[in-house]
């Protein structure tokens, strides 16, 4: 059973912040049982209850724009289709009337759904269920899931409190239901409270929650965790620290931070958290690398694979097409040119067919992008030879043909075959936490403490060191980072571009850098064009983007002004 009206009452109501937030639930509006049978009846009831706060969690394969991911609104990608809503992050359409995203409604819809379970926990019974639950559930494994379902919700509702702040800044902490006259008059909190919030409560339930389900009684997987909250700890002081919320540079939040990230290091080999190759990242079995902390995993699907695959291949619609942009920031791996990028080696017209240029980059940009001339799909149903210059198979004038001379490979599983007789679908899981962040997470911090990469501190590991974990994976194997450069911070910013595209991760990065007008203003595709002697010329075109400072930070929805005069508008708004 799947509360979709419970939800529905909940978004009309504007649960939290909204001019109709409710006191509790109402029950007999959803089902026909009432709530007394929903908390006698746990299997039924509270579990599932407790379940619908995991079900807000947001990811890239289903709450995206029209099939956007993020990326398709920073320097990573463009979007082709331009019915998607991803384009007014930069064209000017984004408002506090168009608010895009659902952050905050989102957001605060699951904490009120965790709120609401935490305060009628002292309703659960478990009596009835002594000697038998099901065929296949015992009720010992039920009172153990019972016993750390608290702990869950309260972790979720941390993590949701740190999506709300890297969107707003300032948001009001609440973490009670509410009535409708207590919801229009909360009042926003400052970004150094609800930081705090959230790192009180990951240190709260991190003892209670087990390593890893595998083995408990109940192995489910996608659940919170011990390295989940410190994971989150982590990230939410990186985040503390950077200079959208820390204008002053206060170093001791950058040390707070460097001790959180190193924590998650020292620990994950006890976790069973380890790195591994980068092209495990994803496909059919991804859900169960060892490197992750936290994912969603997805049933058997192909949309995603309709999204992205080239117009030109059947069922393709193009989606999320990589930039020149961002092939400009992928480094050469071996010869005269290792650790040059591609920007800076070709930095204007290129004949693609004379010089190779691709050729010796770094293995990510295989993994992660298709270019004209790849053999791509991989099922041998469709693949075929990828043409991105005008007038070829997969380009323009092809309607809602990549838009940058690219297409996507990351996330995408190429033996899924989209042909009528055939379509196939495979599984996907979307990664929202992996341990080659908290190896990037760590240097960034450990560099803006000592203010030399090849200084470790008092932390036992330099800022290179640590980068080089992530450059020296067996299947990415780039050259390692040393010496104290004048641009380290710029070679830093390029590393976890390459390592995370795709991932969601640049959107939020560049804002908490403050380097909107530096890396998003001037996004570039590439032109290629074929001569008549069969050589192509691969040209750079500038892609149409705006970019103001208020975008750091994302408006608080209009309709939540207008109902709540003690909410405030984030500056520029």
């Amino acid at each position: 059973m799947k509360f979709t009206r419970y939800q529905q009452i909940l978004l009309g109501c504007a649960l939290m912040l909204g001019a109709g937030a409710c006191a509790d639930l109402d029950y007999n509006e959803i089902t026909t049982n009432d709530e007394e049978w929903m908390y006698d009846s746990p299997i039924y009831g509270v579990e599932k209850l407790m379940n619908d706060v995991y079900a807000q969690l947001m990811n890239g394969f289903e709450n995206n724009y029209n099939g956007a991911l993020l990326a398709s609104a920073t320097d990573e990608a463009s979007y082709a289709l331009i019915s998607s809503g991803i384009h007014s992050f930069y064209n000017g359409g984004w408002s506090a009337n168009n608010p895009i995203a659902d952050y905050w409604k989102n957001s605060y819809t699951a904490i009120h759904e965790a709120n609401n379970f935490l305060e009628k926990l002292d309703k659960i019974s478990l009596e009835d269920y002594i000697y038998s639950v099901t065929e296949t559930t015992s009720y010992e494994e039920l009172r153990a899931r019972f016993e750390l379902f608290p702990y869950e919700v309260r972790a979720l509702r941390a993590y949701y409190y740190f999506e709300l702040l890297r969107a707003y800044g300032d948001v009001p902490i609440v973490l009670s239901t509410l009535t409708v006259d207590e919801a229009n008059n909360v009042e926003r909190s400052s970004a150094d409270d609800v930081v705090d919030f959230i790192v009180r409560e990951c240190d709260a339930v991190a003892e209670f929650l087990p390593v890893s389900y595998r083995d408990e009684m109940s192995q489910q997987l996608g659940r919170t965790t011990r390295p989940f909250v410190k994971a989150l700890k982590a990230r939410t002081l990186l985040y503390a620290a950077s200079p959208l919320l820390n204008p002053e540079g206060d170093v001791e939040k950058w040390k707070r931070a460097a001790e959180a990230n190193k924590y998650v290091l020292d620990n994950a080999a006890s976790w069973g958290v380890s790195m591994g190759t980068y092209a495990a990242l994803w496909g059919n079995d991804s859900f169960t690398n060892r490197e992750f902390i936290f994912a969603i995993a997805k049933t058997a699907d192909n949309t995603f694979e309709r999204q992205n695959y080239p117009v030109g291949v059947e069922g393709g619609k193009s989606g999320n097409c990589p930039t020149q942009s961002l092939v400009d920031q992928y480094e050469y791996q071996t010869g005269d040119n290792a650790g040059k990028t591609f920007g800076e080696v070709y930095p204007g017209s290129i004949d693609i067919t004379a010089s190779q240029p691709y050729a010796g980059l770094d293995p990510r940009f295989t993994m992660t992008v298709v270019k004209n001339g790849d053999l791509w799909p991989l099922n041998s149903n469709q693949q075929v030879e990828i043409q991105t210059y005008q007038g070829g198979f997969n380009a323009s004038p092809k309607v809602n043909a990549t838009p940058t001379g690219y297409y996507l490979r990351k996330y995408v599983d190429g033996n899924t075959d989209l042909t009528p007789n055939v379509n196939s679908k495979y599984r996907h899981a979307w990664i929202l936490m992996r341990l080659a962040e908290f190896y990037l997470n760590y240097a960034e911090c450990v560099y803006h403490i000592t203010g030399n990469a090849d200084d470790p501190g008092e932390y036992g590991m330099s800022a290179n060191d640590a980068i080089n974990v992530v450059r020296g994976r067996s299947d990415v194997k780039m050259p390692l980072f040393s010496g104290n450069p004048v641009d380290f911070l710029k070679r830093y910013e390029r590393e976890r571009l390459v390592e995370f595209a795709f991932e969601d991760h640049r959107f939020w990065d560049v804002r908490r850098w403050k380097k909107g007008s530096e890396y998003f203003a001037d996004v570039k595709g590439a032109f290629l064009e074929r001569r008549d002697d069969g050589h192509i010329i691969m040209t750079r075109v500038p892609g149409e983007r705006k970019w103001d400072e208020k975008y750091n930070l994302f408006p608080i929805p209009y309709f939540e002004l207008q109902i709540n005069g003690k909410l405030y508008q984030n500056q520029g708004w």
